[in-house]
C-alpha cells in the first residue's frame, strides 16, 4: 500500500494484505479531475504524485494544477485548498524543478499547511517567489515561516500579507533576516505590528543587507513604533522601495523619518499615505529631503495637508541641489495660484518633477486678525500723549464725576482721534455700562492698565508655554531616535580602530574606539597575503614579553583585511589558530631574509623590534643622567 510518509513528505510502498480494501475506499472519493484509470504502480510524474497524495489525504484534486505543470509560474489563489490540499500540494512540489513562482494567497492553509510547505522548501531548491497572504497563519505560521528563513537560500520574494501576525511575531522575521540576505521582496502589509513590532522591524533593517523592498502598509506603526523603525531605515543600505501608508505615522513618525532621510543613501520610493500628517510633519520631513539624493517618488496623499505644505514640498526641490525627487503625490489638496506659479518655475530648473495635487482652488488658512481690546487701545492712546482720563473726558464731565450720558460718551470718543471702529465704541459702552442705566461709569478705565499687564504677562507665559511643550517633544522624539539608532545598530558592524588601545594596561579590560564600519568601506588591502598571520611568527617578529601576552589575547584576524558587516560572512575565510603568537602584528611584514629592524608603514607602536627597544632605552638612560647631574650641580650652588 502506498503510505503517506509526513516527516520527508514523499510516497513509500509499503505491502499490505488490507490495501486493496483500503483503496477500494480511496476509489470512490470525489474530484474535480477523473482520470481514465486509477495508477497500480509506483509514481513517477509529479502529476501521479499529486494525485496519488490527494487520494492518501482525502481531498479534491485541483485540475488547474494538473493542467499548468511544466510552467514556470503556478497561480492558485481562492482555490480553497486548505491544509490538507496544501499538503498533498507540497508532496508533489518536492521534486518539481520546472515551478518557480507558486501563488497560494487566500486558500486557508493555516500554520498545518504553512509546516507541510517549508519541508517541501526543504528540498525544492526551484521556487524563489512564494505567496502566502490572507491564510491565517498567525503566530505558529511566523515562527514556522521564521524558522525556514534561516535555512532556506532560494526564496527570493515572500508574501504574507493578511495573516493576523502580531506585533511580538516581528521578532521571528527580524532574527531570521537578520542573516538571510537572499530575500530581496517582503510583503507584511495588512498585519498588527505596532509599538514593539516597529522595534524588532527596525532591528532587522539595520542588520539585513539585501532586502530591496519591503511593504509594511495597513499596519499600526505609530510613535515609538514609527520612531525605531525610523531608526533601522537610517542605517540600511539596501532597501529602495518602502511602503508604509496606512500606519498613523503622525507628526512624531514624520520627524524620525526626516532624521533617517538625512543620512539614508539608497531609498527610492517613499510611500506615506494616508498616515495623519499635517504641515508641521512636513515641514521636519522637509528638513530631511534637503539632504537627501537618492529619493525619486514620494507619495503623501490623503494626509491633513493644506497650501501651506505643498508649498514647503515644491520649495525642497527648488532650493535643494541635493535632491533627486521626480514625483510627489499629494492628489488630495487643493493648491492656489501661488503654487501653481512656483510649480512652474520649479519644472524649468526640474523638467523631471512631477506633482499631483488636487486641483485649483485652496487657500492658504489665515487666522482673522484679532480685535484689539478697546481698553487698551484708549488706554495706548492716554499713555503717548501723557494725559488723563479726566483731561480727556472734563469737556463732557463738568461736575467731574466721571460718570457721563452714553450718547456724550459715545460723541466724544468718535469726534477723538483715537483708532476705534464702531464695533469697538458699543464694545467698550456696554463693558462700562453693565446694567444698561445709560450712563458710562469711565472709572473703569482708569483700573484697566494693571489688569491688561497681567493678561499681557499670562498670554506670554501661554505662548511660552507651548513653544517649550513643543521643543521639549521634538528633543524627546530626536533622543528616542537616536537612543533607537544605537539600540538598533549591530555590535558585529563595529569594527577596531587603528592605534585603538595603544596605552593600555595589560592588567585591566582592553578598551577599544569603536566606529561604523560604513566609514572603513574605502579600505581595502592589496597583497594581503604580505600580511597574513601565518607570515608573522615569532621566528621573525621580536616582542617584549609583556607585549606578546597583551597581543595574544587580541582576536585573530583574516588574511584578507576586507570590510564585514555579519560574522557568518567570515566563515568561509581562514583564520589562524589561537596558539599562534603573531597574530596581532597586522602592521608588520617579515622579513624572509632575516631583516627584522625594519617596520612597515602602518606599524603599531606596540609591535617594536629588540634593537630599536634598547635604542630607546638607552637613550632614555642618558637623558635621566644629565638631569641627574644639572640637579647636583644646583645642590652645589645652593
Amino acid at each position: 500500500m502506498s503510505l503517506l510518509y509526513l516527516d520527508s513528505l514523499t510516497i513509500k510502498e509499503d505491502d499490505s494484505n488490507s490495501s486493496t480494501e483500503n483503496l477500494s475506499l480511496e476509489e470512490d472519493l470525489d474530484s474535480d479531475l477523473e482520470p481514465d484509470e486509477k495508477p497500480n504502480h509506483k509514481p513517477s510524474t509529479t502529476a501521479e504524485v499529486y494525485l496519488e497524495a490527494c487520494r492518501l489525504t482525502g481531498v479534491v484534486p485541483v485540475s488547474y494544477f494538473i493542467r499548468h505543470l511544466g510552467t514556470s509560474s503556478m497561480d492558485l489563489n481562492h482555490h480553497g485548498l486548505g491544509p490538507l490540499g496544501c499538503k498533498a500540494l507540497a508532496i508533489a512540489l518536492v521534486t518539481d524543478m520546472t515551478i518557480s513562482t507558486l501563488e497560494l494567497a487566500d486558500n486557508h492553509i493555516l500554520a498545518e499547511g504553512a509546516k507541510h510547505l517549508v519541508e517541501m522548501l526543504k528540498a525544492n531548491f526551484t521556487i524563489n517567489t512564494m505567496d502566502l497572504s490572507d491564510n491565517h497563519l498567525q503566530s505558529v505560521g511566523a515562527e514556522c515561516i521564521g524558522k525556514m528563513l534561516l535555512e532556506n537560500i532560494s526564496l527570493k520574494s515572500l508574501k504574507l500579507s493578511g495573516n493576523k501576525f502580531t506585533e511580538d511575531d516581528a521578532k521571528f522575521f527580524a532574527d531570521a533576516l537578520s542573516s538571510n540576505y537572499r530575500v530581496k521582496h517582503l510583503d507584511l502589509s495588512h498585519n498588527a505590528f505596532s509599538g514593539r513590532g516597529g522595534e524588532h522591524l527596525g532591528q532587522m533593517l539595520a542588520n539585513n543587507e539585501g532586502l530591496e523592498t519591503l511593504d509594511l502598509s495597513w499596519n499600526h506603526l505609530r510613535m515609538k513604533g514609527a520612531v525605531a523603525f525610523s531608526a533601522g531605515l537610517k542605517v540600511n543600505i539596501t532597501l529602495k522601495h518602502l511602503d508604509l501608508s496606512w500606519n498613523g505615522f503622525g507628526n512624531e513618525g514624520a520627524l524620525a523619518m526626516g532624521e533617517a532621510l538625512k543620512y539614508n543613501n539608497t531609498l527610492v520610493h517613499l510611500n506615506l499615505n494616508n498616515n495623519r500628517i499635517t504641515n508641521e510633519g512636513v515641514g521636519t520631513l522637509c528638513k530631511g529631503l534637503e539632504f537627501n539624493d537618492t529619493l525619486r517618488v514620494l507619495l503623501l496623499a490623503y494626509n491633513s495637508l493644506t497650501v501651506e505644505g505643498a508649498l514647503a514640498l515644491v520649495n525642497v526641490v527648488k532650493n535643494s541641489h541635493k535632491t533627486a525627487l521626480e514625483e510627489i503625490n499629494i492628489c488630495n489638496v487643493l493648491v492656489n495660484e501661488n503654487f501653481v506659479r512656483l510649480l512652474e518655475l520649479t519644472c524649468q530648473e526640474h523638467p523631471s518633477l512631477e506633482v499631483q495635487y488636487g486641483g485649483v482652488g485652496g487657500f492658504i488658512a489665515k487666522k482673522p486678525p484679532k480685535r484689539l481690546d478697546p481698553m487698551k487701545v484708549i488706554q495706548d492712546y492716554l499713555d503717548q500723549r501723557k494725559l488723563r482720563l479726566w483731561d480727556f473726558f472734563r469737556n463732557i464731565d463738568k461736575d467731574g464725576t466721571m460718570r457721563v450720558p452714553v450718547g456724550d460718551f459715545r460723541k466724544a470718543v468718535q469726534q477723538s482721534s483715537i483708532p476705534l471702529d464702531r464695533y469697538q465704541i458699543e464694545e467698550l459702552i456696554q463693558r462700562l455700562d453693565r446694567e444698561r442705566t445709560g450712563m458710562v461709569d469711565y472709572r473703569g478705565l482708569a483700573d484697566t492698565r494693571k489688569q491688561m499687564m497681567k493678561d499681557h504677562r499670562r498670554q506670554l507665559r501661554k505662548t511660552e508655554s507651548r513653544q517649550k511643550k513643543e521643543k521639549q517633544k521634538s528633543d524627546r522624539i530626536l533622543k528616542t531616535f537616536q537612543s533607537a539608532v544605537e539600540a538598533v545598530t549591530p555590535r558585529e558592524s563595529m569594527v577596531m580602530s587603528p592605534g585603538a588601545g595603544a596605552k593600555e594596561d595589560s592588567s585591566g579590560p582592553q578598551h577599544f574606539s569603536a566606529t561604523p564600519l560604513s566609514s572603513w568601506h574605502h579600505i581595502v588591502m592589496s597583497n594581503s597575503s604580505r600580511y597574513s598571520v601565518t607570515n608573522l611568527s615569532s621566528e621573525h617578529v621580536h616582542q617584549p614579553h609583556h607585549h606578546l601576552h597583551r597581543e595574544q589575547q587580541r582576536p585573530t584576524s583574516s588574511p584578507a583585511m576586507r570590510s564585514y558587516s555579519h560574522p557568518n560572512l567570515l566563515d568561509d575565510s581562514p583564520r589562524s589558530g589561537p596558539g599562534k603568537t603573531g597574530s596581532s602584528a597586522q602592521g608588520m611584514h617579515s622579513d624572509p631574509e632575516g631583516d627584522v629592524g625594519k617596520l612597515s608603514a602602518t606599524t603599531d607602536h606596540l609591535t617594536r623590534s629588540r634593537p630599536a627597544l634598547n635604542n630607546q632605552l638607552s637613550a632614555g638612560k642618558s637623558k635621566t643622567g644629565k638631569v641627574k647631574k644639572k640637579k647636583k650641580k644646583r645642590v652645589e650652588k645652593a
